[in-house]
């Protein structure tokens, strides 16, 4: 029996390079990359000064509810921001509120909310800090000042799942729902498992969400003494490479039964395939230099689209500008896809939008689906040499065209874990 056909209505990102698919799409064409001087706090004298800040962050530009701002986080704004793109540009409520009572009660139980979160960054504690100082060891007086020091709003803030609990009740979508934190693949598993719930009967739509904001001190200095960020800019692919560079923002798209998008005439921006997901286990930061675990998503993924590799018209690479990162990830797609002409074109983004961890792999779904409309699988601007090691993958500086009309988004994350999501254009 046929799966049902898991559709994509509407989209929406916020990064760095902008505050929509298209205009995030069209600084990468043009080869702008948003990695620039961080804003957030003096970083005269730090090892890494660098990263793509969403430029004039204005929070009631993306959350209106000023009465929202105090319980949520800038992280929350970009995944609040993202998601109200998707589900207007899908048109979920004007459908609703054109049924009567009874159905568009059914409507809302029908509709559901599937979020990747990140974990969470070091600046939430920070208001704590003074306190900790002027105590100087005082547990009881830091527990006697503390309620007239902390926000009393600050555990609401904190919560992993404000994006999930805001955007379901500002939109009254109450059907199934999941916050998922898995580092850099939890959008994308945002996306897979909200797809599944659509296949398997537990929703008739949903909206998935991806977001994140790691932009702070404590954050950047950890990852640096890591040896996981770069100095200026992201290189994927390139023998200069040394790092990546993180980003901030979210990505939404949202997804239909096909039933449910046909009964209301919604316009078809694509569809998802199939996904898959593999761990290595082999700790905290390593990785396989063969790629197995990425190379096991590919293939998963690829089964549960029912497609051949052959198939695929491009792939959006995880392509963070590590070395062991890329030379692995070059390596699993040889394995899957071959070499030259026999594979399909590369392609990443990060070296225009920065790492947005959470936010990474649903953002450049997002991206790779307004790409394929645009027929162009844009150039990576900071390749300039090649890796040997990364030889045999069809990346280039420049544009290339896609070879058919489906998308292959790469993920990985700490703990060697591996997403891979495979969408068609609509």
């Amino acid at each position: 029996m046929a799966r049902p056909r898991i559709l994509i209505t509407g989209t929406g990102a916020v990064c760095g390079a902008g505050i929509s698919p298209g205009a995030i799409v069209e600084a990468a064409q043009l080869g702008r990359s948003a990695i620039g001087p961080i804003g957030q706090w003096d970083t005269t004298g730090w090892p890494v000064a660098v990263a793509a800040e969403v430029a004039d962050f204005n929070p009631r530009a993306l959350v209106e509810d000023r009465k929202l701002h105090k319980f949520i986080r800038r992280t929350d704004m970009f995944g609040m921001y993202a998601g109200s793109q998707a589900i207007d540009g899908a048109g979920f409520i004007a459908a609703r509120d054109a049924l009567d009572p009874a159905a568009a009660a059914v409507f809302s139980d029908r509709s559901g909310v599937y979020v990747g979160s990140g974990g969470g960054a070091y600046n939430t504690q920070y208001e704590y800090f003074p306190l900790m100082s002027e105590a100087n060891g005082d547990l009881s007086r830091f527990g006697t000042e503390l309620g007239s020091v902390v926000n009393p709003m600050w555990l609401l803030r904190t919560l992993p799942n404000n994006v999930l609990c805001h955007v379901g009740i500002k939109y009254n979508l109450k059907g199934t729902n999941a916050c998922i934190t898995n580092h850099s693949c939890g959008g994308t598993l945002a996306v897979i498992e909200g797809a599944e719930a659509l296949r398997q009967g537990e929703a008739d739509r949903v909206v998935a969400i991806g977001h994140d904001a790691l932009i702070e001190p404590q954050m950047v200095l950890y990852y640096h003494q890591c040896g996981l960020l770069a100095p200026d800019t992201i290189r994927p692919f390139d023998a200069r490479r040394d790092g990546s560079v993180f980003g901030e923002g979210a990505g939404a798209l949202a997804l239909e039964t096909e039933a449910a998008a046909g009964a209301r005439n919604a316009t078809v921006l694509g569809e998802v395939l199939g996904g898959g997901y593999a761990a290595e286990a082999m700790g905290l930061l390593a990785i396989r230099d063969d790629g197995d675990g990425l190379v096991r998503a590919i293939r998963q993924a690829l089964a549960d689209a029912q497609l051949n590799p052959r198939d695929i018209g491009m792939i959006v690479a995880h392509g963070n500008g590590t070395r062991q990162s890329d030379a692995s990830e070059a390596q699993a797609i040889r394995a899957v896809f071959g070499t030259g002409d026999a594979a399909p074109p590369v392609t990443g983004f990060k070296w225009a939008i920065g790492h947005l961890i959470a936010a990474a792999g649903i953002v450049e779904t997002v991206l790779a689906l307004a790409a394929l409309r645009r027929g162009i699988v844009p150039g990576i601007a900071t390749l300039a040499d090649l890796d040997p090691e990364c030889a045999g993958i069809r990346v280039s500086a420049v544009a290339q065209k896609p070879r058919g009309d489906t998308a292959l988004i790469l993920c990985r994350g700490f703990a060697g874990t591996n997403a891979a999501l495979i969408v068609r254009s609509g």
